[in-house]
């Protein structure tokens, strides 16, 4: 039957969240991260994001708690989902798979939209001609890359976690675009509903199969948890390198 439900966390807000934020509001052409993208931790909020996720899943009915993680290998995705993990006293199995990661800037990264415009003038006129889904950066990866991965990580989870329902801990492009392919979305639908309802920091999202082997859209891009937690809901859209 292939998996059963998907209950999709972006990662808390990031050190290079708050970078990036700090770089766009200065219009620097340089986002001082902290570390290499893969490696960027969360801040101090982020963390209490996590455990507010970890709160709202030990509040789920038994039928509907996740029975296995499936995260991305950067470090601001394993925290959460420890720390969302460790809240709600759920001890899981655990899939770090490289296929959820973020999508790869190449030449880009740790630039922001200045000084993309500014050091790579002709980049910056080619992703415009081209749009954000086709778009690959020298050395990166389009959003149509990333789908080729998100795909084949699919797939095989349909195999290997047949009927289970999983918690998938990663960034806000690849569940934007697992949505594009849960969904059978096209370019101009996916990339409107990023532009539109673009996805918070710790936010919950789920996706139930039928038995049509349909999948069908319960929540999307929740933060109730957040707001009950009195916690700040925070944004953070994605841009060269901002640890999305």
């Amino acid at each position: 039957m292939g998996v059963r439900e998907l209950l999709l966390v972006r990662h808390g807000e990031s050190e290079g969240n708050l970078a990036a934020a700090e770089a766009n509001a200065a219009r620097a052409e340089e986002i001082a991260v902290p570390a290499r993208d893969p490696d960027v931790w969360l801040s101090d909020l982020g963390r209490s994001q996590a455990q507010a996720v970890g709160t709202a899943l030990a509040r789920l009915p038994a039928q509907e708690r996740p029975e296995v993680v499936a995260c991305s290998p950067y470090v601001r995705a394993r925290e959460t989902a420890t720390a969302a993990c460790d809240t709600a006293g759920l001890l899981l199995p655990a899939q770090v798979d490289e296929r959820l990661r973020d999508r790869e800037l190449g030449v880009l990264d740790r630039l922001t939209e200045v000084g993309v415009l500014t050091r790579y003038p002709g980049e910056h006129a080619r992703r415009q001609w081209q749009g954000k889904f086709y778009h690959r950066p020298a050395g990166g990866e389009s959003w149509a890359d990333v789908l080729l991965r998100l795909r084949a990580w699919l797939s095989e989870a349909d195999d290997v976690l047949s009927g289970k329902r999983v918690l998938v801990v990663s960034h806000d492009v690849v569940i934007v675009l697992l949505r594009y392919v849960c969904e059978g979305l096209d370019e101009e639908e996916v990339l409107e509903l990023a532009r539109e309802t673009p996805l918070h920091n710790a936010s919950l999202s789920r996706y139930v199969r039928d038995s049509d082997e349909r999948w069908n859209i319960v929540g999307y891009d929740d933060v109730t948890h957040l707001e009950a937690a009195g916690l700040s809901v925070t944004e953070h859209r994605g841009a060269p390198h901002a640890g999305a």
